[in-house]
């Protein structure tokens, strides 16, 4: 592994946790569900860096590949039910902050 490969590496390796962090400071934090689904989204991009570099850096890309795709789709699978569930929050509470919605039933 070259000295350029190495920074990289570690770069990535700095990135992804860093990602993950925000993500899970902006779920922590926040009371509007809009900023918790960023949040969550911040937090797969995280995990999806570091498949990424991992997959690179062993030399290996064709096998983590597949993952990738995987995780995105389920991004996108989560976005959308996410957004859904949004629409009808605000709909029924005429509210995002989550101590505003005591009440939800099915």
């Amino acid at each position: 592994m070259s000295f350029e490969s190495l920074i990289l590496f570690k770069c990535y390796l700095i990135t992804a946790p860093v990602l993950f962090v925000i993500g899970i400071y902006a779920i922590g934090t926040t009371r509007n569900i809009i900023a918790m689904i960023i949040g969550l989204e911040i937090m797969t991009k995280g995990v999806t860096v570091l498949l990424a570099a991992a997959g690179y850096f062993n030399g290996k890309p064709q096998i983590v590949e597949p993952l990738i795709i995987t995780m995105i789709v389920v991004e996108v699978v989560i976005l959308t039910i996410s957004a859904a569930y949004i629409i009808n929050i605000v709909k029924k509470h005429d509210s995002l902050d989550t101590h505003n919605i005591n009440k939800l039933k099915g």
